[in-house]
């Protein structure tokens, strides 16, 4: 089990496959489970690295509060400890946030980014309501519930569900609800146009609430491809597993083509 010690933090990661290096990024309560099927499917093509990130599943309580900035450093101190100057990074939902500061504060260590369900800032009632809740439900430390809530809407099956919430109930709730609250108040739409490097957005069809997010990011990021998944809604990293691993196998293989052996 991979693990990097970090000021009193341990934070453990996965690495599989060899190739061009992929990180994936999950939103809170939620750990790199999440991205199990990219794990498995990716990992015949691309080095692929997921992590816990600080207070979730298997990493340990952070004293630093949990901030983007801090979780771009984890990366690349991660990135640093494989020996990878760059990398693609994927984020799912917030985690896409998070991809959007990677590329605008340390864009000298990506190739390009993809954003999964994600958005440069949260500004619908609904959405805001949803992640208030979690700040709330993390701060009365009730992750059991959050974890089973969003594990079970995220599963395909009960053993992929058992697994998830299995991890995710394990999450510090004090790291959880920073990691909400940086969620929650993250605008970065003001920076997108500075983003200089290949990026992919894809959706779910019938997400129709993050359609608005998804149009924001396709104007304003100057190089940028949308891809909409159908029959499918937010959950795409699980839900739409195949057509979500093609799509990314094809963006970074047009942004980063395998060179040709002599």
């Amino acid at each position: 089990m991979p693990t990097l010690h970090i000021d009193g933090t341990s934070i453990y990661f996965t690495v599989k496959g060899e190739g061009i290096p992929i990180v994936f990024i999950h939103p809170p309560t939620l750990t790199s489970v999440n991205f199990e099927y990219q794990l498995e499917g990716l990992s015949k093509s691309f080095k692929v690295i997921t992590f816990d990130i600080r207070g979730h599943g298997k990493s340990s309580y952070s004293r630093t509060p949990i901030t983007y900035q801090l979780i771009v450093e984890d990366i690349k101190r991660i990135l640093d400890d494989l020996d990878i100057d760059k990398a693609f990074v994927c984020g799912y939902s917030t985690g896409g946030s998070i991809v959007l500061e990677f590329l605008l504060t340390s864009h000298h260590r990506s190739f390009g980014g993809v954003i999964l369900s994600g958005m440069s800032e949260v500004s619908d009632p609904l959405l805001k309501n949803r992640i208030s809740l979690g700040v709330k439900i993390a701060k009365a430390g009730l992750v059991p519930v959050l974890a089973f809530g969003i594990s079970k809407s995220n599963s395909t099956n009960y053993k992929f569900f058992k697994k998830m919430f299995t991890d995710a109930k394990q999450g510090d709730s004090r790291n959880i609800e920073q990691y909400y609250a940086c969620s929650l108040h993250y605008n970065c739409t003001h920076r997108l146009r500075d983003i200089n490097l290949p990026t992919i957005l894809i959706y779910g069809e019938k997400d129709k609430q993050f359609h608005p997010y998804a149009k924001l990011l396709h104007d304003h990021i100057p190089i940028n491809e949308l891809e909409f998944i159908e029959n499918v809604d937010h959950r795409i990293p699980t839900k739409a597993a195949a057509e979500v691993n093609q799509l990314i196998s094809q963006f970074v293989n047009k942004h980063h083509p395998p060179k040709n052996k002599s």
